[in-house]
């Protein structure tokens, strides 16, 4: 997978940067999007901008680590639901690799389990898509200097989720993250198959397909098949 390099100056190194200092140099971004028109407005958006830099595109997270390497971001901007590997994943295996880079998380959907999940995997910051754009601006501001920015929707979600007692971060939580076969189990849930079917497909019993399903609904905070289609389409885990 290639990404689009824009003609800006590249820094000598890309190892743990200290934050970058608005005064000195534009903040450099890297866009992650598989929407080209959302992408491209993005860029507008940015472009106006005096103290930013947009210095590369991508749809998708292949080619991510490549990106970072030749492109040395201050701030990856991350959509959260990319085709294949969604923005969860990217940022989980980003940060994995590169645990000095930045990362602002940006959705269609303010739902808490996308927002917990991005803040658990390593992101800083959390924007969703209908906010107006200086709010996408100061979030990159903020996130590039080391610190955190949650739009209000995003902060909101997450204090009633404490309100009522399910706080949705917990460093080091991994009880609340699907394990492999429980994410079989989701994708073929939300492709139309029963609990007969997929059991056929991955060679396990019925009943525990039923199990696996109890688990993730009670992991998602979700209640309902449909729910669970949604949320499987929204994070890129079924294209149906």
């Amino acid at each position: 997978m290639s990404f689009t390099e824009l003609p800006l100056p590249m820094p000598a190194a890309v190892a743990a940067r200290p934050p970058a200092d608005a005064g000195s140099r534009p903040v450099r971004v890297l866009l992650v999007d598989d929407h080209n028109m959302f992408r491209e407005a993005i860029h507008h958006l940015l472009s106006d901008e005096p103290g930013i830099q947009v210095v590369g595109e991508l749809s998708s997270g292949d080619g991510l680590d490549r990106a970072i390497t030749e492109l040395a971001p201050d701030v990856v901007v991350m959509d959260v639901s990319l085709p294949g590997a969604n923005g969860i994943e990217s940022t989980r295996e980003l940060l994995a690799r590169h645990p000095g880079q930045r990362v602002l998380a940006l959705s269609a959907f303010n739902y808490r389990q996308f927002v917990s999940e991005m803040l658990e995997a390593g992101a800083t910051g959390y924007v969703i898509k209908s906010a107006h754009g200086m709010q996408l601006v100061q979030a990159i501001q903020l996130v590039a200097q080391g610190k955190t920015y949650l739009c209000p929707e995003a902060a909101s979600i997450l204090v009633e989720a404490s309100r009522r007692g399910t706080a949705p971060v917990r460093p080091g939580a991994q009880n609340k993250r699907l394990g492999r076969r429980e994410t079989q189990v989701l994708r073929l849930l939300a492709e139309g198959m029963s609990s007969p079917q997929i059991g056929q497909t991955l060679h396990i019993a019925p009943s525990t397909v039923d199990v696996h399903r109890r688990n993730i609904m009670d992991k998602l905070e979700l209640r309902s098949v449909a729910e669970l289609t949604k949320y499987a389409v929204r994070t890129g885990l079924t294209a149906i």
